[in-house]
């Protein structure tokens, strides 16, 4: 909590609201928000998402209805859905989402695409192996290949991709586990962030020379944030891209450490209506 405050922010408990994502691809003709509070659910637009809905109220799951084994929505954390609108100019382009079960960014990056293009999305546990691909046939994702693979040997596919979505491993954060401070430890913080700068370098190899990449964690660690991109900048020859979304500018000096001015353009989500997130776009340096 006292490594919060030093970052601009006064810890307080919070209760995140559920959310869910309308699947334009799957929806033609079809009234979503309509149809789900014939139901009884009660819907209010996400102000800072395109395609988001809170759910207010509900009269049973939200994940037990014809419309949702349809594919016309699916269940997401609202911050979640940033990452993947942050792409430029997706339709038709070869997709990496290289840590990508259980595949809910997956299908927004295809929702987002229109299904055109190529998706390749890993993942390295062959449990999650089957959640993303169940994911992917309820939602009719025509343009996915999944791989069992170590993102950090994306390279063996031998493959060069415009568009990388890193949805890394992490630390996550209390607001959606409320044992989260008996569980985690600084030196998990720090595994944690060994292991994402593995798979930055090895994005960065498979990154066309015009392509983008988008960095997100779940954490509030800048081990895990602020700090590996400072990395990435430094080492790696990539360079932010200034993104408009939802969340505050990250700082720049953390814990007595300046970084590379540039990692300004980054975002950090402090918990409240959603879960703690932090989103950076990346392009190479020229």
């Amino acid at each position: 909590m006292n490594r919060y405050k030093m970052l601009g922010w006064k810890f307080k408990p919070v209760a995140p609201k559920q959310a869910i994502r309308v699947n334009v691809m799957n929806v033609e003709g079809v009234n979503v928000v309509e149809r789900l509070e014939r139901l009884g659910f009660k819907l209010e637009k996400i102000h800072f998402i395109e395609r988001g809905y809170w759910v207010k109220r509900s009269s049973f799951s939200i994940g037990a209805t014809i419309e949702y084994l349809l594919g016309y929505y699916s269940i997401q954390e609202a911050a979640a859905q940033i990452p993947a609108t942050l792409f430029t100019d997706l339709k038709g382009k070869t997709v990496l989402d290289a840590c990508a079960a259980p595949g809910g960014k997956t299908v927004q990056l295809a929702d987002l695409m229109d299904n055109t293009g190529v998706i390749v999305a890993l993942d390295v546990k062959s449990r999650r192996l089957n959640a993303l691909a169940n994911q992917l046939e309820r939602c009719r994702v025509k343009n996915a290949i999944v791989y069992g693979l170590d993102a950090r040997e994306a390279s063996k596919l031998g493959v060069k991709f415009d568009r990388i979505l890193l949805d890394v491993p992490c630390s996550g954060n209390f607001a959606m586990d409320k044992d989260w401070f008996k569980r985690r430890t600084i030196d998990d913080v720090h595994r944690n962030a060994r292991l994402q700068r593995q798979i930055l370098a090895e994005a960065a190899k498979v990154l066309k020379t015009s392509g983008e990449i988008v960095y997100a964690t779940c954490s509030l660690e800048p081990e895990e944030d602020e700090l590996n991109i400072d990395w990435a900048v430094k080492n790696l020859g990539l360079k932010t891209v200034e993104i408009n979304c939802y969340g505050e500018e990250s700082p720049t000096e953390i814990f007595g450490k300046r970084l590379d001015s540039s990692v300004r353009n980054c975002r950090r989500i402090w918990p409240g209506e959603t879960q703690g997130f932090f989103v950076c776009k990346l392009e190479r340096q020229r």
